[in-house]
């Protein structure tokens, strides 16, 4: 009846109807109103870093645990991905479709097509902020791919969009090799900068928005993923082609797009420090603190200081308050009414990772004991005044290690700084089963034992009745990731490393109140001439890459560009036991996760098996 209705009357009178407040394409660029909000819904398709159970690189890694026994938690896809369910019938955290707590970055890409291919119609717009609003959503495009490569390796180049009469061949698109895609990256990278702004001047409103050296940055890191083990020259991936015998991955490795890379990261240190970043130092106030606090803070703060008073942070998401969920699950119980606090924790392979006091790996620290790491032992000296409360039991990992592991990590009987407390009244966490912070009910209590301190700002309050908690984003980019990316770069490079290679992690270290590299291995190091070798300074830019960026959603990319996390992901999940009582009972060895049984096939994101039927040009990962 519908359909003969409609044929007896005159179809272009209903089509040339449009109901009040239906928004029309032609609406969103009738004035630079609307055009902006349509600039804002393309910045809203960046993955937000912040939500701990979404973004890949938070929970579903190795970095942090929680406790399995609490179902709200188990049902958050990261919870899924770490206890092992990834599968390709419907995967977890899925940003090639937008399911299971993914989003669908392609249509982001399409939102950032539409904006390019009509911004020129908006009347009112100046012509400055036309160039850079452009700019602007040219790079959204070109991270979005970036992301989608990360995950998922091979990806289509959506440059621009099908119309909506297209063949349905014609949408049915291929995955293009990761060179090709990493150029198409660079690219829009490289047309983005011209007009970019050096700073954000309006800080107030345009905080978080993309400047020449988030630009620049993003670039290097592209760069970079290019010229690692994963993607350049990996005999996994040799045969894998798609139906048209197109090799998507790189048969033979190119040192040469190491080269790219450092060209890359220099131009971006350089854009940076032009534009007035550089390494975060805490500054006193009117608080009265000592030498080893105030590093404390500057260690923190590197992380959970805002923007506008961190020149370290190169870019924070651009709704930059917005990491209190994430900093809420790692808080301790230090507040009379719960809420939702203390239970992401980190874990004992994270703590046996920061150094020793003298800036080597506690197996290579040829003074420190790493046999008796397990056993306990009182405070009794002064070095640890401003680490553990005086006078009382904790295992021997927790003493005489460098400032990091204190200002990171939080564990029983430690200090735990905050700016509200004076110095002399820090809060000490006590974590055994019936303490304050340990386990009183079932779904509030840390199971490794190791809090996640950097996660926490100093500025929170802790005398509240509940949580007060200072906003801040965990920053995407810091400076530090730059420098540690420059000595890897270089490292490739040279036939052996040198003090170009040296000078920069010897930076990110000697904020962290140690020695340099050649110094501390040379002194304390049971391979004194470890630093000298490529292969040997290749592992300790790794290593300080791991500490320096922990828990920062750098790890997961960092281990599987690298092809190293095979071996870290399938290591038992362990830490004390937080059930124990008396010190004997809590300072027990328990494993809470094991048999992960990740292979090759986890190094990329499957793709959800329905795409692949819907468009067969898609072939899946290997392995899945």
């Amino acid at each position: 009846m519908v359909l003969s209705l409609f044929s007896l009357t005159n179809c272009s009178e209903y089509l040339n109807v449009v109901p009040d407040g239906v928004p029309t394409l032609d609406n969103a660029f009738s004035n630079r109103i609307n055009s902006e909000k349509f600039l804002f819904s393309c910045y809203n398709m960046l993955p937000n870093q912040n939500d701990p159970f979404v973004y890949p690189a938070n929970v579903g890694f190795d970095e942090i645990w929680w406790d399995t026994n609490v179902g709200g938690l188990n049902a958050r896809s990261g919870s899924r991905i770490a206890t092992n369910d990834q599968n390709s019938a419907d995967p977890f955290q899925n940003y090639w479709d937008g399911r299971r707590d993914g989003r669908n970055l392609w249509i982001g890409i399409r939102d950032c097509n539409i904006f390019l291919e009509n911004i020129e119609k908006v009347p009112d717009l100046q012509a400055w902020e036309r160039v850079r609003w452009v700019s602007e959503v040219k790079f959204i495009k070109a991270y979005l791919h970036y992301f989608l490569l990360q995950l998922y390796g091979p990806i289509p180049i959506i440059d621009v969009n099908q119309p909506v009469n297209a063949n349905p061949e014609d949408v049915r698109v291929f995955r293009e090799p990761v060179d090709s895609v990493v150029n198409f990256v660079v690219r829009l990278l490289d047309e983005s900068m011209e007009n970019l702004p050096d700073q954000i001047e309006e800080t107030t409103t345009d905080m978080g928005r993309i400047t020449k050296s988030i630009a620049a940055s993003v670039k290097a890191k592209a760069l970079v993923w290019a010229a690692s083990p994963l993607l350049n020259g990996n005999p996994d991936y040799v045969s894998y082609a798609d139906k048209r015998d197109i090799q998507l991955f790189p048969s033979q490795a190119e040192n040469a797009k190491w080269e790219r890379a450092l060209q890359a990261i220099d131009e971006a240190i350089n854009i940076c420090h032009q534009n007035g970043h550089s390494l975060f130092h805490f500054k006193r106030g009117f608080e009265t603190m000592s030498d080893t606090t105030l590093l404390k803070y500057t260690l923190r703060g590197a992380v959970s200081e805002r923007p506008i008073d961190n020149p370290e942070i190169v870019w924070a998401h651009p709704a930059y308050n917005n990491a209190n969920q994430f900093q809420n699950y790692c808080t301790p119980k230090f507040f009379t009414t719960y809420s939702g606090t203390s239970e992401l924790s980190a874990t004992l392979k994270i703590a046996e990772q920061y150094y020793t006091q003298n800036g080597v790996p506690i197996d290579e620290d040829r003074f420190w004991g790493y046999s008796n790491r397990y056993e306990m032992r009182r405070d009794t000296g002064s070095f640890h005044r401003y680490y553990i409360s005086r006078g009382e039991t904790t295992a021997n990992l927790n003493f005489y290690r460098e400032p990091r592991f204190y200002a990171h990590l939080a564990f029983d009987r430690s200090l735990y700084e905050a700016l509200a407390q004076p110095e002399d009244q820090t809060l000490v966490i006590k974590n055994r089963s019936g303490d304050p912070h340990g386990v009183v009910f079932n779904d509030a209590h840390i199971k490794t034992g190791y809090f996640i301190k950097k996660l926490v700002s100093f500025r929170s309050a802790t005398t509240t009745a509940s949580p007060s908690p200072y906003r801040f984003s965990i920053p995407l980019i810091r400076l530090s990731d730059l420098y540690l990316l420059r000595a890897e770069a270089a490292n490739e490079v040279k036939i052996e490393p040198d003090n170009e290679v040296y000078q920069w992690v010897d930076s990110i270290r000697f904020r962290a109140g140690l020695e340099g590299v050649v110094q501390s291995w040379a002194k304390y190091g049971t391979i004194p001439g470890k630093p000298t070798t490529k292969e040997g300074m290749r592992e300790i830019i790794k290593r300080e890459r791991l500490i320096e960026l922990a828990f920062e959603g750098q790890r997961m990319f960092d281990l599987r560009r690298w092809k190293d996390a095979m071996r870290y992901m399938n290591q038992p999940v362990q830490g004390w036991d937080h059930q124990g009582v008396k010190p004997e009972e809590y300072y027990q060895i328990v494993t809470y996760f094991n048999n992960r049984n990740y292979t090759t096939k986890d190094y990329l994101w499957p793709l959800w098996m329905t795409t692949i039927i819907q468009n067969p040009n898609l072939k899946q990962n290997p392995g899945w």
